[in-house]
């Protein structure tokens, strides 16, 4: 037998919020990366060592972020309509995240990035618990 909840955890909202901040940063650094110099630019104050890194990588960052914009989005969007495949996205986006933060911390690369690793490990808490779960499942 199958559970199911109607109950929103207090969690999903969050990360819809938080995968939409994520989609709209990501298509400001396609747009800016594409087409440099516009008034967009600004964006890149935020975090200039990313901009930097990205010229390093070339065209790829483009392609890059491209798939980072697509994944968000299609995280915001499964997880707004309650789709089991948004969970389950949503898991494989903060487990990417988290083993991104971490390599960065150790290498030395961003420091600032051990300040995500808590608030990941939190969030996929709250994802892994069991009404959480029920929250995505569909009944047959």
């Amino acid at each position: 037998m199958m559970r199911t909840t109607n109950t929103r955890p207090l969690v999903v909202p969050v990360l819809i919020g938080l995968f939409a901040i994520g989609t709209v940063a990501s298509l400001i650094a396609v747009i800016t990366l594409t087409f440099p110099g516009s008034f967009l630019d600004l964006a890149w104050r935020v975090n200039p060592h990313a901009r930097e890194g990205f010229s390093r990588i070339g065209a790829w960052s483009v392609a890059l972020m491209s798939v980072v914009f697509v994944a968000c989005l299609l995280t915001a969007i499964g997880l707004w309509r309650r789709l089991e495949w948004g969970y389950w996205l949503a898991l494989v986006m903060l487990i990417v995240n988290l083993i991104g933060d971490a390599i960065n911390v150790i290498a030395g690369n961003e420091r600032r990035a051990i300040v995500g690793i808590p608030i990941v490990l939190i969030l996929l808490l709250y994802l892994l618990r069991r009404n959480t779960r029920d929250y995505f499942r569909r009944s047959n």
